[in-house]
């Protein structure tokens, strides 16, 4: 290798085991490439790269990534790795690059060789939406993909929910089933054509097809199934539309009485439903979208995009009850561009199950599951191997903030900042389920399995680690888990008797740590964590945290006084109870709670909490949001995790900045405790009084970004340390993460968020694993 090249690698980072050539001819180097580089097109690309700088040599998968061997003069040499930094796919990443001079063969041509199906690190593509080209053919009349529903390429398509095995090709796939006919076979194999090895290639004549089902699973009488799929939508019907993913439950979103129905099929009563644009331009019609927003929504990703709706957008007001947000999302599937297309109308795309139930996947399971709520199936016969929901996501101060990491993100790995010393298993929490699994310093992260309370959602969570770990060919020797004896993460946990180790890991020091390693950081830091529940050290639920640590410890440095939740997990559903337990600890009489709530059940519930009965202690910032919510009148009940919050981050954004309440600290032994019952006071106050209740919910929000400022400022006189991380489910409010953000960066502190993972318990695995990482060391 020539000093220019040998320079270059070392200042990209990258590893090289050359030494300098002594001959100005003939060169040949091994390169081993590291990262997402199987199913994003890299072989092609690497192909075109040696072509054109003229190389000869081979490339080939293998389990790790991809193997290189390039041969010609050392200038030459130096343009093809120049190249294969700086020209990469628009979906892959390299982690590492390893070079390494070896003996001219002199052979001629380069050739993309059978994969190596040999041992390594494995890094899995997700699901790509579908690119400008493939679009392109989708609607022109002449070309022979017309209105085909499964076109793609080797930037699009299907990768992570189809695949069976590794390294990612055809046979090892759902799509071995579909033979190729001439004309595709010659694309695949023509190293100029943009199919070129893309694995899911096919076309009318060899693949998968389009079907509409009755309510029964027969088929309809029809030879065009997306046109019956098109007049049953217009007609008001719901449409089960079979996706990359899983089955999506589909409505004009413009009709009220469609969106209505849905809701009672699905026993769905005020949860939002995502809505689904054909393009940028219609769902600008919807919701305000900065530049950054639009940017997210046109991503490869195709998340769901959290955006302030617009007053006059034509929309069922039953999309999003009480919300002045609604999610939106682009067609990311050649079949849903034609739905969208032949409707001339955005679509309800909720997921496809009944409620807390895990999404639908498997045709049969679909049709039964969903019998009841469907008027017909718009299906397809390319198996779906691994559910996947769609991602979630918002655009908060500068940076993307991840509410749900799944399709178009999963299972992508991100780094830990130190490696795991054998493979390791995390399970995450109990609600909106992840697990990770490192080996190395990669930590590939879960699909979004949701809350393991429900049945299924468990057996998917057990199902989707095993596939894991198959794929990724790693067998655990340590598994960590949450300190909640009660989950049923930590029970799976507790019973994998062929893992020999295990790691308890308390909650909301996972948070912490999740932060910090998404950041790429482990240093003494301090943590502000906000959310609804996670199991203390001391055995209370806490919620509303400041500590002190990295990802190796951590101490609790201040907290929210604790209150009683009467009626335990009931306190979380239905808000009234939190009201009553912050007034009674307030010394408030809850007469604002009488009359919508039946006097029976404030009276026992009372009783719970002078008793001391059913009663356990939290701190938690949500549970403080629910009180707020119920005192004011917003939410006495919620219908889903998050509402109460949710309506009053709302109400406190509708209008501008508001003085904030009174509040007490104390310094105990346990560190400084945040008194909010001069809080609770203040809002009583207002309420009597008669001011609005969009005034006191954006006071509330002033007063929590006070509360952090001033606790902070306490920590850091007594600490030294001005690094801040903010985690926690808590943390998904736009509002609240923006002027806390603010307010410290304006105080000099240096402030971490989550740009990558999810604060809240989406984010756990990665804390999890980056804490059994270091305490390895």
């Amino acid at each position: 290798m020539t000093p220019s090249c040998e320079r270059s690698l070392h200042r990209c980072g990258w590893r090289s085991d050359t030494r300098e050539s002594t001959s100005n001819q003939c060169s040949r180097h091994a390169i081993s490439v590291r990262g997402l580089v199987q199913g994003v097109g890299f072989r092609p690309f690497v192909f075109h790269l040696a072509h054109r700088v003229g190389l000869s040599g081979f490339v080939r998968n293998q389990t790790s990534g991809v193997w290189i061997e390039v041969e010609g003069e050392p200038e030459q040499l130096d343009q093809f790795l120049a190249g294969l930094r700086g020209e990469l796919p628009a979906s892959a990443r390299v982690d590492e690059i390893t070079c390494q001079e070896i003996p001219c063969l002199g052979e001629a041509g380069f050739r993309i060789e059978v994969s190596d199906t040999g041992s390594g690190t494995v890094v899995i593509g997700p699901d790509l939406a579908t690119c400008d080209a493939c679009l392109s053919e989708l609607f022109d009349p002449t070309n022979r993909r017309f209105r085909y529903p499964f076109l793609n390429c080797t930037h699009c398509g299907p990768r992570f929910t189809i695949i069976r095995g590794v390294p990612y090709d055809r046979e090892r796939t759902t799509m071995a089933r579909f033979a190729f006919c001439a004309a595709c076979r010659a694309e695949f194999d023509d190293p100029t054509d943009r199919r070129f090895h893309a694995q899911p290639t096919a076309c009318p004549a060899c693949g998968p097809r389009l079907a509409v089902l009755d309510v029964t699973g027969r088929a309809r009488t029809t030879s065009e199934p997306l046109a019956d799929a098109v007049t049953i939508l217009r007609a008001g019907g719901i449409v089960a539309v079979k996706g990359l993913g899983g089955y999506h439950l589909a409505c004009d979103a413009t009709q009220p009485e469609a969106v209505a129905e849905l809701r009672r099929r699905k026993h769905r009563d005020e949860k939002p439903f995502a809505v689904m644009c054909a393009d940028l331009s219609t769902a600008q019609d919807l919701a305000v979208v900065s530049d950054e927003e639009a940017a997210l929504l046109t991503s490869v990703r195709r998340p769901i995009v959290l955006l302030r709706k617009r007053d006059e957008a034509d929309l069922s007001p039953g999309i999003a009850p009480g919300n002045s947000s609604i999610g939106i999302m682009l067609a990311y599937t050649p079949l849903h561009h034609l739905l969208l297309n032949a409707v001339h109308h955005p679509l309800v795309m909720t997921s496809g199950n009944r409620s807390e139930e895990p999404i639908a996947f498997d045709d049969a399971v679909a049709i039964t599951r969903l019998a009841g709520i469907a008027d017909a199936f718009l299906t397809h016969d390319r198996p779906i191997y691994t559910r996947c929901d769609d991602s979630v996501s918002r655009w908060v101060a500068g940076s993307e903030l991840p509410i749900r990491r799944s399709r178009g993100y999963a299972p992508q790995p991100l780094a830990l900042p130190r490696s795991c010393r054998h493979p390791t298993l995390a399970v995450g929490g109990q609600l909106k389920s992840t697990f990770a699994l490192a080996v190395g310093t990669n930590a590939t992260i879960s699909h979004h399995l949701g809350d393991l309370d429900n049945a299924e959602a468990f057996r998917a969570f057990t199902d989707a680690v095993s596939h894991y770990e198959r794929l990724l060919r790693a067998t655990p020797a340590l598994i960590v888990h949450d300190m909640h004896p009660d989950y049923a993460s930590t029970r799976y946990a507790h019973e994998r008797l062929d893992v020999p180790r295990r790691l308890a890991v308390q909650h909301h020091h996972a948070h912490l740590a999740s932060c910090l390693a998404e950041n790429g950081m482990d240093e003494p830091t301090i943590g502000v964590i906000f959310d609804g529940a996670g199991y203390g050290t001391d055995g209370t639920i806490w919620g509303g945290e400041f500590l002190i640590g990295d990802c190796r410890e951590f101490q609790r440095a201040g907290h929210f006084r604790t209150v009683g939740m009467p009626g335990g997990e009931q306190a979380t559903r239905e808000p009234w109870r939190m009201a009553l337990a912050y007034l009674i600890d307030a010394g408030i009489e809850p007469t604002r709670l009488t009359g919508v709530v039946r006097s029976e059940a404030l009276r026992t519930a009372r009783q719970l909490i002078e008793r001391r009965t059913l009663t356990p202690l939290t701190s938690s910032v949500g549970r403080l949001f629910d009180a707020i919510a119920a005192i004011i009148g917003v939410r006495h009940r919620v219908s889903y995790e998050g509402q109460a919050a949710i309506e009053l981050e709302a109400l406190a954004a509708s209008i501008g900045p508001e003085v904030a309440y009174t509040y007490d600290l104390s310094a105990e032994t346990h560190g400084t405790v945040i008194d909010c019952r001069p809080l609770i006071a203040g809002v009583v106050a207002d309420a009597c009084a008669g001011v609005g209740v969009a005034q006191i919910a954006r006071r509330f929000h002033t007063t929590l970004v006070e509360i952090v400022s001033c606790v902070c400022r306490q920590i850091r006189n007594d600490s030294g340390l001005s690094l801040v991380a903010l985690s926690g489910g808590v943390f998904q409010n736009a509002l609240l993460t923006l002027e806390v953000a603010t307010r410290l960066q304006g105080e000099g502190f240096r402030v971490l968020r989550h740009s990558q993972v999810p604060p809240g318990d989406g984010g756990l695995s990665l804390g999890q694993l980056a804490i059994a990482a270091t305490l390895a060391t």
